[in-house]
């Protein structure tokens, strides 16, 4: 009798140890982005501070593995197999280039998308509402989106009528985003150009194809191709003396001239609530994925004054950052 006592008692120290140790365990989070870290900073600091916001403090009580890729998509699936290695709980995408190697490694460990502009078109999710898989997290979808950029347009460019729009064809948000764009063009009686960018070598003679086809202004849209080559591409727009209208805000870091688009700071910063609800049981097949409800509009001066663009003050009040 005394042994089974025993026997017991041991068999309780360690189950209740276990459970000890699995509560004290502290969460840990991966974070894979394609481009380098200082890229992709100010959207790292916006995730940190959504985390601290929440009440987590890194190396205390959550610990998160930052990978970045420096821009060359072959090292993403090792980079996806090293995140998969470290048993972390939750997983951080910067960006569709990420999730897709992310969807493929793991059905299991929850995928937070930073962002994409069409995760339904893309096969990240089944819909916006109900996700159904291990992937949720944030679109940067908006139809007003387009709109707005060709009104921009409108108002710096006297008297608009041609506009170029970079794309990548087989990236699967951009015919959605064209659809927009085509339709927005139609309300304001602007013609749209399509011009596709699949390589970083069809960027110069894609702005050849615009300046022969007498384009009055270009919208690049977001796609590897083109975010890994925004300095050329700001280059190019001022070599051509022609206005952009950017995908991303770090395009204007890099010489280009407008941004008007979701805010990636409140969306990055917004991706952290969603390793909270994970971490505290949620299921990413129930968590919508959530559209944008901040949006910003940046000029750069410096770019406008290089390309002899006066931009209207009536325009420039309405920015939410101007580069000088």
């Amino acid at each position: 009798m005394t042994k089974k006592i025993i026997r017991s008692l041991l068999t309780t120290f360690v189950l209740t140890t276990a459970h000890a140790a699995e509560a004290q365990r502290i969460p840990r989070i991966g974070y894979l982005n394609a481009s380098s870290a200082t890229s992709a900073a100010s959207r790292v600091e916006a995730f940190r501070r959504g985390l601290r916001e929440l009440g987590y403090v890194e190396g205390k009580n959550i610990v998160v593995e930052y990978r970045f890729a420096e821009g060359r998509l072959e090292r993403l699936r090792p980079l996806t197999a090293e995140i998969l290695r470290l048993n972390v709980d939750v997983i951080v995408s910067g960006g569709p280039t990420v999730t897709r190697p992310l969807k493929q490694a793991t059905s299991t460990i929850p995928i937070i998308m930073g962002f994409d502009d069409d995760p339904v078109g893309a096969g990240f999710v089944a819909s916006l509402a109900r996700p159904g898989g291990n992937i949720t997290g944030l679109s940067t979808l908006a139809p007003e989106i387009s709109g707005k950029q060709l009104e921009i347009l409108t108002e710096i460019v006297p008297k608009l009528s041609r506009v170029a729009v970079f794309g990548n064809s087989v990236r699967s948000g951009t015919s959605l985003s064209l659809k927009e764009m085509e339709l927005a063009a139609a309300a304001f009686k602007i013609q749209i150009q399509t011009l596709d960018i699949q390589e970083p070598r069809d960027i110069e003679s894609a702005f050849g194809a615009a300046t022969a086809g007498n384009a009055q202004a270009i919208v690049v849209l977001g796609s590897p191709a083109v975010n890994l080559r925004r300095v050329q591409i700001a280059e190019l727009a001022v070599k051509h003396r022609i206005p952009v209208v950017y995908a991303q805000p770090e395009f204007l870091d890099a010489g280009g001239l407008i941004y008007y688009g979701a805010s990636f700071a409140d969306i990055f910063q917004r991706a952290a609530t969603f390793v909270d609800k994970i971490l505290k049981g949620a299921k990413p097949a129930e968590l919508p994925v959530e559209q944008p409800v901040k949006f910003e509009f940046i000029v750069n001066l410096k770019s406008a004054k290089q390309i002899g663009l006066t931009i209207p003050p009536n325009v420039l009040v309405r920015a939410d950052r101007v580069i000088k």
